[in-house]
């Protein structure tokens, strides 16, 4: 069974840093694309960033590119995701995600089939 398991959200001030984590478990995670994906109250869940099960490949959705920087430890299983220079229009939950298909890589969140419970980041002064 999947698990993914996120942690490293909280209250930070503009211009502040997060580092999220994310451990996955129930599955063969160096062969999955993962991705982090976010979710306001009364939005859409947009998609942050990916990266490929070799780390070789990653995408970013164009607000958080030179912002936030996406990693993955598989001798861990686990992802990354650095946040800096937050902004109060990064307040949202934010889920791990895991791509449905192993050995296959995409920007497109129909395509990541399981998510964590999510962690909150909010952005505040």
């Amino acid at each position: 069974q999947v698990h993914l398991v996120e942690s490293g959200g909280g209250l930070v001030q503009p211009g502040g840093s997060l580092r999220l984590s994310c451990a996955g478990s129930g599955f063969n995670f160096n062969e999955y694309a993962m991705g982090w994906y976010r979710q306001a109250p009364g939005r859409e869940r947009e998609l942050v960033a990916v990266i490929s099960s070799s780390s070789i490949l990653t995408d970013y959705t164009d607000s958080v590119k030179g912002r936030f920087a996406i990693s993955r430890d598989n001798a861990k299983n686990t992802v990354y995701l650095q946040m800096s220079n937050l902004q109060p229009a990064d307040t949202a939950m934010y889920h791990c995600t895991m791509h449905g298909r192993n050995h296959h890589y995409s920007a497109d969140l129909s395509d990541y089939g399981y998510w964590g419970q999510g962690t909150q980041v909010t952005v505040s002064s």
